[in-house]
């Protein structure tokens, strides 16, 4: 038990950043099966239909991990002797997340894409694409995602 709390304690941050993660990317996976089944039932092009769920995904994705994020880590940005928001640590973490993000979705999107994309060519239904893809950009993803999140020393900071 002990063990478990001190473990827990330790990685609290990166527990709460890559459950974040799991959440946001579980409810873009299932707004993606939905469109891309939709999508093949009204145009047979399978690279537009990839990139358009790529597409959709972000647009659930995106907003849902910032939002999840946020409420994570408010006391982060508040000065505990003021309550005003510290705008350098925001400032600081923001430059963080996007720096990590991008290396990051880049790699997810062009291995989600031309996962799905070559799924489809070989007649997977599109959800069972998107789902095969989605995990294998999805495992790649968290590994970029948290040695990017080290590297940055995203979740380094002082407790004054």
């Amino acid at each position: 038990m002990f063990y478990r709390k001190t473990f827990y304690s330790k990685y609290k941050n990166y527990i709460l950043f890559n459950k974040n993660i799991f959440i946001a990317g579980t409810a873009a996976l299932i707004v993606g099966i939905f469109f891309t089944q939709l999508f093949a039932q009204h145009n047979q092009n399978n690279l537009l239909n990839s990139i358009s769920t790529l597409g959709v995904e972000y647009a659930a994705y995106i907003p849902l991990f910032g939002l999840l994020h946020y409420f994570d880590n408010k006391y982060r940005y508040v000065e505990s002797s003021t309550g005003r928001k510290n705008y350098p640590t925001i400032k600081n973490d923001l430059i963080k997340l996007v720096t990590i993000f991008s290396v990051s979705e880049i790699i997810f999107s062009v291995s989600k894409l031309s996962i799905h994309f070559q799924l489809m060519q070989i007649s997977f239904e599109p959800y069972q694409a998107n789902i095969i893809a989605s995990f294998i950009a999805w495992f790649i993803f968290l590994v970029i995602i948290n040695f990017g999140a080290k590297i940055t020393n995203l979740f380094k900071y002082n407790k004054n």
